[in-house]
């Protein structure tokens, strides 16, 4: 049997490393504000993540049906065109996800 003493020790020191985790951006965050390889990350990491992110979610969804990467290059062109055009995060995501669920949904029936 497994001491109580210990599962507590164990549990306490996880959320140690947990809490120490979450709040060492915000220690660092005057650090990190001054600091020039920190600032140039800022300004390109966010849109090569999402690049990343977009690619990886339409080669995986589209390895997965037969019918090839049809419906998710649809939805994605109708995004760009949809944020080019309006300049609406919320109304270019929202048109493309519907578009891309009823082209799915479409194409499995």
């Amino acid at each position: 049997m497994i001491n109580s003493s210990y599962v507590i020790g164990v549990i306490a020191a996880m959320a140690l490393v947990t809490f120490g985790l979450r709040a060492l951006p915000f220690v660092a965050a005057q650090w990190l504000k001054r600091h020039l390889i920190v600032q140039r990350l800022g300004q390109f990491l966010p849109l090569a993540i999402m690049t990343l992110l977009l690619v990886h979610s339409m080669t995986g969804a589209a390895l997965q049906h037969a019918s090839g990467p049809w419906p998710e290059l649809l939805a994605v062109a109708l995004v760009v065109v949809l944020q080019w055009r309006s300049r609406n995060a919320l109304l270019s995501i929202l048109v493309g996800t519907c578009v891309y669920v009823l082209l799915r949904n479409v194409g499995a029936g």
